[in-house]
């Protein structure tokens, strides 16, 4: 994805092939990496409970008139004067398509965070599909790995990232109606290309989450003096003699871009959250598994920037 106002880019040689090796190379390390922070959020977890049709019990919740009466839980009613219903934990397996951006842009990685954001990426996506199919579902990564429902999904997942290079935004044809989409990118691109993209998979019927990763610098622009700003999609360069003289500029529009795909992602009922590499990876886990979950808010996500 191009970046706007991109900071000092620090990346590696753009090249497709050169770029594909190196992720080959990390992926063994990223497995691992994302295997250990899902140990560290896995005490209490219970995987995605919803109300349907399965046979574990769920709750009790009151009779409202035009229900079926033969799902009344007379024992439980007979206590005090109240009908109860006895809701069943919804049991069939979900589809849920993880992505990670393969842009230059997510190679960033500055001296005020540990990892670029294209390896936060990863390391989510992974820790997703590690926790998700734990819970039985059925996880994706468009062009790279059809749905399966197994509980060795992550590695080969890893895997299968290793020896393909996966595809730009996802396809909208591939991810059907009543699933759901998690894209990981820092979403750079022009505002109205990243709107007009969510809008195809929206219109599908698709329940999509938002997690926008960013290194520091990228919200703050420490920059001051003279600095070459070049943008990792195409290579153009930008010369500023007082850098300190673009930041307040620079800040408004990122905040304002961000705020704008924030609030698109509210009005299709997406959820959004923000990230940056040099928080844990595992608050944008609990806090996307929240939305995943139907949770309204979670904590360790940020709206906006």
């Amino acid at each position: 994805m191009a970046s706007f106002g991109q900071a000092v880019d620090l990346t590696p040689s753009s090249d497709a092939l050169v770029r594909a090796r190196r992720r080959a190379a990390l992926m063994p390390d990223l497995l691992v990496e994302a295997r250990r922070v899902v140990s560290t959020v896995i005490a209490g977890w219970h995987g995605r409970r919803r109300r349907g049709t399965g046979e574990n019990f769920w709750q009790f919740r009151p009779f409202v008139e035009g229900e079926q009466v033969a799902r009344i839980d007379w024992r439980r009613s007979a206590r005090d004067d109240n009908l109860y219903i006895r809701d069943r934990e919804w049991e069939a397996a979900q589809t849920v398509w993880l992505w990670a951006d393969p842009s230059p842009s997510m190679l960033f990685r500055s001296s005020a965070a540990e990892v670029s954001k294209e390896s936060r990426a990863l390391v989510l996506v992974l820790a997703l599909a590690e926790l998700l199919s734990r819970s039985g579902e059925r996880i994706g990564y468009p062009g790279v790995l059809d749905p399966i429902s197994a509980r060795n999904a992550a590695e080969r997942i890893a895997a299968a990232l290793a020896t393909r290079r996966p595809d730009g935004f996802p396809p909208d044809d591939r991810l059907k109606r009543f699933s759901e989409v998690v894209l990981v990118s820092d979403f750079l691109d022009p505002v109205e290309e990243t709107i007009e993209r969510i809008d195809r998979i929206g219109r599908r019927g698709i329940r999509g989450h938002v997690i926008a990763v960013a290194d520091p610098v990228e919200e703050s622009f420490p920059y001051s003096g003279r600095t070459e700003f070049r943008d990792p999609e195409t290579g153009a360069k930008l010369t500023a003699g007082r850098a300190e003289t673009l930041g307040e500029d620079y800040r408004r529009l990122y905040a304002a871009t961000r705020e704008t795909i924030a609030e698109h992602c509210r009005h299709l009922g997406w959820s959004f959250i923000a990230h940056r590499t040099d928080r844990l990876a595992s608050e944008a886990l609990v806090a996307v598994h929240g939305r995943l979950s139907g949770l309204p808010q979670a904590a360790g996500g940020r709206r906006g920037s």
